[in-house]
């Protein structure tokens, strides 16, 4: 209410902004969506009288007229996993640059959730999807690719599916984990998987490093696979741990760094002294990985590159949802700290 004129204040609209800038609608609309060829004086014109009008666009007249709301997508598995909290962050970053908004889904793991967000997210006529968390329903993702819905599946492929994707090369990162615990004499290791895709390719590339240095894993009780929580590495460490002497592991490889953490954690209780006793190697190479005590070695993903290829591939797909789809692999490196050293004697 306007107290001086006892009238309700009407909010400016669209058309408002086009009479007092004295240009069309559609001019208008070419300023918001920062499309079509306008000059700067036009555009930086309208944009001084939205200003002293205080005009506030309408997300749902914008969808009508450019189908797009200025909203994207992310579903992650775990809020509570710092790589996935970095990688939310990353992606938010690029959308604030490029004038749009995310809205962040935790599936907790769960197909169903997973499931829902998707459907809820579709609602809400989202430009587009980033997705990095598993669905356990390939044929939903499918779908939606046929469909011509822009999406990006990130740090997970669908293989045989002909869709955007931004992953590292996790069995690589496997590999090359082992292949340094070797390097250091250890002969006896031991690994701690979640169930995302990326963790059963990292298994795979520690397995086969194991296998072309002449050493068969011939201990099942040093394979435990949970989900991906500290708690959970601290559990699957004990189980190794209380094994006999000459058996147990000399270093654990943990598919991601809250499973390593959890690790180092229980090895300590047991009063082991890291990486005197026991080294142990990360996934992720999250900032957790550098503030614990002591400092994980752990297998970086190069998130940066990453969130910002998967913008661009999604930006593409927005622009032109019928273009050739990418699928985009990068390469881990192995960051060295103080949480690995030789085998002990």
């Amino acid at each position: 209410m306007n107290a001086k004129a006892g009238l309700i204040t009407m909010k400016p609209t669209i058309y408002d902004v086009a009479r007092e800038a004295g240009v069309s609608i559609a001019t208008v609309s070419k300023v918001l969506n920062k499309s079509g060829r306008i000059s700067d004086k036009t555009r930086e014109k309208v944009g001084r009288v939205m200003e002293e009008l205080n005009y506030q666009p309408s997300l749902v007249a914008s969808a009508l007229t450019s189908r797009r709301t200025g909203t994207i997508g992310l579903m992650i598995p775990d809020i509570a996993n710092p790589f996935f909290a970095e990688t939310a962050r990353g992606i938010e970053d690029y959308a604030q640059e490029q004038g749009s908004d995310l809205i962040v889904c935790s599936t907790d793991r769960s197909d169903e959730k997973a499931a829902r967000y998707i459907s809820l997210l579709l609602r809400k006529r989202v430009d587009g999807l980033i997705i990095a968390s598993h669905t356990g329903n390939p044929e939903l993702i499918r779908g939606m690719v046929a469909d011509h819905v822009p999406l990006v599946l990130f740090s997970a492929d669908i293989r045989m599916l002909e869709g955007n994707s931004v992953t590292v090369d996790d069995y690589k990162g496997g590999y090359q984990a082992t292949e340094y615990l070797l390097s250091l004499g250890h002969r006896r290791l031991g690994v701690i998987s979640d169930n995302l895709p990326g963790s059963r390719l990292r298994v795979e590339g520690f397995l086969d490093a194991l296998k072309a240095a002449g050493i068969s894993f011939d201990n099942p009780a040093n394979m435990i696979h949970t989900s991906a929580t500290l708690e959970n590495g601290r559990t699957a460490a004990a189980e190794m741990l209380n094994q006999a002497q000459n058996i147990r592991p000399t270093a654990i490889f943990g598919c991601n760094d809250l499973l390593a953490i959890g690790v180092l954690k229980e090895a300590r209780s047991a009063g082991l002294s890291i990486p005197r006793d026991l080294s142990v190697v990360g996934f992720d190479n999250t900032m957790l990985a550098e503030i614990c005590h002591p400092s994980l070695t752990s297998i970086a993903q190069p998130l940066r590159e990453m969130t910002e290829q998967a913008m661009l591939l999604l930006n593409e797909s927005i622009s032109n949802p019928t273009s050739p789809k990418r699928k985009i692999m990068l390469m881990p490196e192995l960051v060295i700290r103080h949480s690995t050293g030789p085998v002990p004697h």
